[in-house]
């Protein structure tokens, strides 16, 4: 699910950029989807094991999904989003230890550096553009060893207008092509059926090594490589269990988690 631009505040009062909160957010809830509250919250919590009182920032937060599940763990929560619609959401449905902050996922330099224990992006920075000013920002407000986890749509996997699943019908088996993976690639999507052809969300496809390269070049240093493969099954049919083995095999998400090294 594409999450909208979180990375130009400039756009936020425009008629689509609301049409694409509000659509996001009614998608989402305040929870969270079954993907985030099932899946990808738990691992991300897992991966930056945080203590009690351990400073937090999440990056292009949304309406606060992931940060209300940090803070009932005890920890200092900080959210920043472009969106002003979604973080006037997240301030309603949080309590007031949340603290979030209208802002450019780009331009994190209004917050005091070594600032934070931890941060998180999740499922948003595939829809900003360029990314190497978030890792550097990210970078700058860490303290030396803390840490980040980035999680995005598998970009090996899950590439928009790009892959797809195919039946062989000789062999019984459900595989994954992809058409394109090295190429950089700006691609729009539709945000519902229903909505008129101008609205969409920006997402920006870039092959694994431009992450890892944009972040260990700002001070990140590789800590775990995690892929997530769907957590759910087909319904019972004569594909269902080519579905279920494929889905298993080939991960619907990457998670990058990074340490600031001394002097990064």
């Amino acid at each position: 699910m594409p999450k909208p631009n979180a990375s130009n505040p400039d756009d936020q009062d425009s008629a689509w950029q609301g049409e694409v909160a509000r659509w996001y957010d009614a998608a989402v809830g305040a929870g969270g989807t079954d993907f985030q509250r099932d899946l990808i919250f738990p691992h991300v919590l897992r991966l930056l094991n945080l203590q009690k009182g351990a400073r937090l920032l999440d990056v292009a937060c949304g309406q606060g999904a992931f940060c209300r599940a940090a803070e009932k763990l005890g920890a200092s929560v900080t959210g920043v989003d472009a969106s002003s619609q979604l973080i006037q959401l997240a301030r309603q449905r949080s309590v007031k230890r949340i603290r979030y902050l209208l802002g450019d996922a780009r331009q994190l330099d209004t917050l005091p550096a070594d600032s934070f224990d931890a941060a998180a992006c999740i499922l948003a920075i595939q829809n900003i553009d360029p990314v190497e000013p978030v890792f550097a920002g990210c970078s700058r407000l860490l303290r030396p060893g803390g840490q980040m986890v980035v999680v995005m749509n598998h970009p090996s996997f899950r590439i928009p207008r790009q892959s797809g699943w195919g039946w062989d019908e000789e062999r019984k088996l459900q595989y994954r092509r992809i058409d394109q993976y090295l190429t950089p690639s700006k691609i729009p999507i539709q945000i519902h059926p229903g909505s008129a052809p101008g609205v969409v969300a920006w997402t920006f496809h870039r092959p694994l090594q431009d992450y890892v390269g944009a972040m260990v070049k700002h001070g990140l240093l590789i800590t775990a490589i995690e892929e997530w493969p769907s957590h759910k099954a087909s319904k019972q049919g004569p594909r269902a269990r080519a579905e279920n083995r494929a889905r298993k095999e080939i991960p619907m998400f990457l998670a990058l988690r990074s340490v600031k090294m001394t002097g990064g």
